[in-house]
């Protein structure tokens, strides 16, 4: 009788713990292996929360990211001007790269996303 509860003892400890494990991934009948917010573009790409009453920024114009980008310039790259903007699709959105020109005649980029983030992109070669 003692060695029959110590073995089912063990293989109960072994269930528990395997269960826990199992739980800690995220797997199951009902759970997916993905937790809130590990795919997709954020609150404004799911309709549930769009109907909760949480909705997205409305994205910038061209004309709002040309004054963001010259603001940038102003700010970090003095003497840059921007050339010109030119939008193009990122993240099923619309984003702007803006190119400016320096005073030596050197071009730099940056990307403009759709709710008004600027990022430098580098050097532009054409």
């Amino acid at each position: 009788m003692k060695r029959f509860l110590s073995v089912a003892f063990g293989v109960a400890v072994v269930t528990v713990l395997a269960g826990v494990a199992f739980a800690q991934m995220g797997g199951g009948m009902m759970g997916g292996g993905m937790g809130p917010g590990m795919m997709g573009g954020g609150p404004g790409d799911c309709p549930g929360m769009a109907a909760a009453g949480q909705t997205a920024a409305p994205e910038i114009t061209e004309e709002k990211a040309k004054g963001l980008a010259e603001e940038y310039a102003k700010q970090y790259l003095p003497g840059f001007t921007v050339e010109r903007v030119l939008p193009f699709t990122g993240m099923r959105r619309t984003m702007y790269q803006a190119e400016l020109k320096g005073p030596a005649g050197e071009m730099r980029a940056l990307h403009i996303n759709p709710w008004g983030n600027v990022m430098p992109h580098g050097t532009v070669t054409r």
